[in-house]
């Protein structure tokens, strides 16, 4: 596995639209693990393929440790609630908001076997899911901010 470089702000590879991944590889398989292993390393609890400047839709997550989870085409299905919580992203180094996020989300993904399954969170899950999903649209959490933070 190998560490990767995490993509700042002002990089226009964020802001783009992602596509779908058509096969999973062995590439595909590698850039799973490289990621988890660039997420872990930087302290966070997710990341999506364009902040490591891949432009396909894939997204890991892990709120628990030694409980990752992979996405791969994922896509929110369902969602219900409402909160309003802080959140960061390690593409915006230091930069802290409030987001209106949904409290529970169903996303239906593949894994790394391509097989179809769904999968539903609530609180940081649910917010971690809806951050993911929004770096594959081009989309950062600044966008969704109701409050900027100041350190």
């Amino acid at each position: 596995m190998a560490k990767l470089n995490i993509v700042k702000y002002g990089d226009e590879t964020l802001r783009k639209v992602c596509r779908p991944v058509d096969k999973i590889t062995p590439r595909t398989l590698t850039l799973l693990d490289d990621m988890l292993e660039t997420m872990r390393d930087a302290d966070g609890c997710g990341l999506a393929a364009p902040q490591v400047g891949v432009l396909r839709r894939i997204a890991v997550i892990e709120v628990e440790e030694g409980k990752p989870i992979e996405l791969i085409n994922p896509k929110i299905i369902a969602y219900a609630g409402e909160q309003q919580e802080q959140e960061g992203c390690l593409s915006l180094p230091g930069r802290w908001g409030i987001t209106k996020r949904p409290k529970h989300v169903t996303v239906r993904a593949m894994n790394r076997k391509g097989e179809w399954f769904e999968i539903s969170g609530s609180d940081l899950l649910a917010r971690a899911f809806c951050h993911e999903l929004d770096h594959l649209d081009g989309k950062l959490f600044i966008d969704e901010m109701v409050k900027e933070l100041k350190e």
